[in-house]
């Protein structure tokens, strides 16, 4: 940091500024002045929620400002005042921002474009608020800058709004591979919490998007968390990095299905201007030929059930038209019908139920669906890799379900292309000569009816990942249990087929295939892989 950053706060910086621009401007000094500023008041997300609690906490991410600012009061310190200027939005004495920000100050936030001051109020422009993260690398924190909310704004967004860090964009953040990458593409940035998380991972980042304004932002969010090796592009979907290729692709790209219609405003974070969910597809059969051999690409989507063609079914289609051979495995998290899904965009934009503008809306988003005979939309994940040869895992699937801890879910998923890579190259014969433990995560839940002392269901549960449940029977349950790193499975085969007085083979045939599904599920691992206890 410089020096000069360190030292006692220069008048020059402070109070009886002009307004700042609406633009943010990602001015190196600035944003390390303002980042030794955080850091020194403590505005982090635990003292956040500490200080004005839990449910006021949870009311900001439903809009909410209020509670937060009642449990504030009259407090003066600076993590009160930068919670109302930068976490909440709500315009500040220039003085209380003069001593909450003793480095930058009012006029160097309003330099950076996040603040304008008026008369002796500093009029927030932007939000920053910390943001807690963990991966396979541990846990942390970044500050990420965007444009005021609905609250904020007490209006509806306007079209070129650009988010901050929501609930899609951390699950992706937190579904990454942490794996190590060369380069990485993140295809339409946004803030730039994609970024932010592949950079931990990969030794360079492209991040690209259609929003220069998007890019103003991930630039002054590489720079507010001191990280480097990020360069931004301007452009739509790959045209920014024609020719290149990558050894990993994110995208939270916008996938949202809009009507094309008057009166529907056509949000840039969220929504590129194609029909339905043309997107999407671009991107799934698109981004194969900008993957290097065995690269991978992971991304947020939405499908379109249409009438007789199911959502998954197309998706693998998109998949199957790459001109160079994918790896697929999709997960489809939740289903929507028409209705459910309109309702669910239109109030993301601020526009609420009971309105004439929402009944306008509301039609404009129906008919459009009518048009194309949509009957339900899936959202979801992609994980796409480049196939050194041909394809070996297709895999699509409708997962329902409560996630566990996201922070292992990124683990989790190298460890299931790992093990699966490693399956592929297995007989069955090799499979029994395998040493496997139990995932620590792993429980068993036994149901039996009254009365009756065997059990009438046998589930194993997984606490984290996809937090997936395998109804078992007493074979694989025993199976599983014995999985301790010492007998391999075709000796523990071998002694379950003793116990319950069965034949031995058989046994064995049956649960190979099993065992393989439970290693790739991250239920079982080979004990030469498994962590140390």
């Amino acid at each position: 940091m410089n020096d000069a950053l360190d030292a006692p706060p220069s008048r020059s910086h402070r109070g009886d500024v002009a307004d700042g621009s609406s633009l943010p401007t990602p001015d190196p000094e600035l944003c390390a002045a303002l980042a030794a500023d955080l850091r020194a008041s403590g505005f982090r997300s635990d003292a956040l929620r500490e200080a004005w609690g839990e449910a006021a906490d949870d009311a900001i991410g439903r809009g909410l400002r209020r509670p937060a600012e009642r449990a504030l009061g009259e407090r003066t310190d600076a993590l009160a005042t930068l919670g109302r200027q930068l976490a909440l939005g709500v315009p500040q004495p220039v003085d209380a921002v003069d001593d909450a920000l003793p480095r930058l100050g009012a006029r160097g936030l309003a330099g950076l474009g996040l603040a304008k001051v008026d008369r002796d109020l500093v009029v927030p422009l932007a939000l920053v608020r910390p943001q807690s993260f963990a991966d396979g690398s541990g846990d942390g924190e970044w500050w990420i800058a965007s444009d005021l909310d609905e609250a904020a704004l007490g209006d509806a967004l306007p079209a070129d709004h650009v988010v901050g860090a929501g609930g899609a964009s951390l699950t992706l953040a937190g579904l990454q591979l942490p794996t190590p990458a060369r380069r990485v593409l993140d295809l339409g940035t946004g803030c730039g919490i994609q970024a932010l998380r592949a950079r931990r991972d990969g030794d360079a980042v492209v991040a690209t998007d259609v929003s220069r304004r998007a890019l103003r932002y991930a630039d002054l969010n590489a720079l507010l968390n001191d990280v480097e090796g990020i360069g931004t592009r301007h452009g739509s979907l790959f045209e920014p990095v024609a020719g290149e290729t990558f050894d990993r692709i994110v995208s939270n790209p916008p996938f949202v299905i809009t009507p094309r219609a008057d009166g529907v405003p056509a949000y840039e974070y969220r929504d590129a201007g194609l029909m339905g969910d043309a997107l999407v597809e671009a991107v799934v059969t698109g981004v194969g030929t900008h993957l290097e051999p065995g690269g991978v690409a992971q991304l947020l989507g939405n499908w379109e059930s249409r009438e007789g063609h199911d959502g998954l079914d197309r998706v693998r289609e998109w998949v199957e038209s790459s001109p160079v051979p994918l790896d697929a495995w999709v997960v489809e998290r939740e289903q929507l019908n028409p209705i459910e899904y309109a309702e669910l965009w239109i109030r993301d934009g601020g526009t609420r139920p009971g309105t004439p503008r929402h009944a306008e809306m509301l039609e404009a988003w129906l008919d459009d669906f009518a048009d194309r005979g949509v009957t339900a939309v899936g959202l979801g994940y992609v994980l796409l890799r480049r196939a050194d040869g041909g394809p070996t895992l297709s895999r699509y699937e409708r997962l329902p379900q409560p996630l566990g801890t996201q922070s292992a879910l990124g683990t989790g998923l190298a460890a299931a292309l790992a093990a699966h890579d490693r399956l592929t190259t297995m007989d069955d014969d090799a499979l029994a000569d395998a040493v496997l433990t139990v995932a620590r995560d792993v429980t068993e839940a036994r149901h039996h009816m009254p009365g009756t002392p065997e059990p009438s269901v046998i589930e194993l549960r997984q606490g984290g990942g996809f937090a997936r449940t395998v109804t078992a029977d007493p074979s694989l349950a025993a199976l599983v249990g014995a999985c301790d790193g010492e007998l391999a499975v075709g000796q523990l085969t071998v002694a379950i087929a003793a116990l319950l007085d069965v034949d031995a083979a058989e046994l064995r045939e049956s649960l190979l295939p099993q065992v393989r599904r439970l290693l790739i599920d991250g239920f079982l691992a080979f004990a030469d892989d498994a962590p140390s206890a």
